[in-house]
């Protein structure tokens, strides 16, 4: 059986670990623990370093999804758990106070992997936003990765995600 390695990534309370529960076959292993700063004020539990589930493919693929811990004091966790990665999801909270930084962040850090590899970008929150700067910054990078607009807690939308990461680099091959 062929196994795969993806990474889910992008900032605190974006829905990584709800995102990755949405696709998993079965209960994710999390290390949630309670927020001891400012993110209390919008969650009550943070990943300190590492969420995974799994899912099973048609043909018999096993899907390994690890999400990464999204406060940059845990930056530290986000290469190892990178390594070996086939691919990347970064989700944005297109409401954060700067949410172009905040791609610009998550690509700089895993840049040498995505280039590597591939990525595709969920937009949450929102099904409306202009997503021109994001394809923009996208372009300056010399990087050409989907972006979409998703809700972590649909099934449809995370599924929708993941096909577009295996067709990104289905098509890289």
């Amino acid at each position: 059986m062929a196994e795969l390695k993806i990474v889910i990534t992008g900032t605190p309370g974006v829905g990584k670990t709800t995102a990755l529960s949405t696709v998993s076959d079965r209960p994710p292993v999390t290390t949630e623990e309670a927020t001891s700063d400012r993110l209390a004020k919008i969650k009550d539990t943070t990943t300190v370093a590492f969420d995974f589930g799994e899912v099973l493919l048609d043909d018999g693929t096993q899907l390994r999804i690890y999400g990464t811990p999204g406060q940059i004091r845990f930056r530290h966790m986000w290469d190892i758990v990178a390594q070996g990665a086939l691919g990347f999801i970064i989700l944005i909270d297109i409401t954060r106070d700067d949410p172009l930084e905040d791609l610009a962040i998550y690509i700089e850090n895993f840049e040498q992997s995505i280039r590597a590899t591939s990525a595709v970008i969920g937009v949450t929150r929102t099904t409306n936003a202009d997503l021109e700067p994001f394809y923009n910054y996208l372009e300056r990078k010399n990087l050409l990765l989907p972006i979409m607009f998703v809700d972590p807690r649909d099934k449809d939308d995370m599924v929708d995600l993941l096909m577009a990461l295996i067709a990104m680099l289905e098509y890289a091959e």
